[in-house]
């Protein structure tokens, strides 16, 4: 139970994090392509803001990744035991997508004013893709012990032929991987616009501060009808199996 309880204190803040992680560099990189494209002065004070936020929230999601991280291992070492083979290899993907991350978000936060402006808006599309590829190898180990699949028992109880595909491609990450990506970008949406909601009510009506609530907001609106039918095929697919 100790066990149990410290790793929720853990991930109830990561999760968070995590969301925000994932979701705001595609944020930013929307007002960074208006601010390019349509030469909009406050789209790009947008990007850069937004840009510096998302650094700091990355740098806090890494500390608490890196607990879980531990507390993987040194809670539950019996399961790592008897299945390591088989479910530390989406945390080995999530390694690599998190130092590209890592990689790029500094190259993008340093290229404002040193990289051609389109040649700079494409150094912060791995980001996305990173976070999107990060999301799915962590959320592919969770569906994993939920649906476990891509592997043999032998006699002596340990795993026998894994398959990584069948492991990262298990029954439940076709609902579960989606779920999570859509709740993220609703998150960070919702979340990024609150705050130029909360400037808007204090009288703020500037374009600055409508912009800053828009294109969030567009993105969590968008996203919010569709997480309604992943949640619904997510909840059938659990009463099922």
């Amino acid at each position: 139970m100790a066990a149990r309880q410290q790793m929720a204190f853990t991930l109830g803040f990561h999760i968070v994090l995590a969301c925000l992680g994932v979701s705001f560099p595609a944020i930013a990189l929307i007002a960074n392509y208006r601010g390019i494209r349509h030469d909009d002065a406050d789209a790009m004070v947008l990007a850069r803001r937004w840009a510096k936020a998302m650094a700091v929230l990355f740098a806090v999601g890494a500390v608490t990744g890196t607990l879980l991280s531990f507390e993987l291992g040194l809670l539950w070492p019996g399961l790592f035991e008897q299945f390591g083979d088989a479910f530390g290899l989406p945390f080995g993907y999530e390694g690599l997508f998190f130092f590209t991350e890592a990689i790029f978000i500094a190259i993008y936060i340093y290229g404002f004013d040193r990289l051609p402006p389109w040649k700079h808006f494409l150094s912060g599309i791995p980001i996305v893709l990173a976070g999107i590829g990060g999301t799915f190898s962590v959320v592919a180990a969770n569906a994993w012990m939920n649906q476990p699949g891509g592997f043999e028992i032998g006699a002596d109880g340990r795993l026998e032929e894994v398959n990584l595909f069948g492991v990262l491609f298990n029954d439940g990450v076709w609902h579960q991987v989606p779920h999570m990506l859509l709740a993220a970008y609703i998150v960070g949406g919702f979340g990024v616009a609150s705050v130029y909601a909360y400037g808007m009510l204090k009288g703020r009506r500037d374009r600055y501060h409508k912009l800053g609530l828009l294109i969030p907001l567009t993105v969590a609106a968008i996203a919010m009808p569709l997480q309604m039918f992943v949640g619904d095929f997510a909840a059938r697919q659990v009463f099922d199996n």
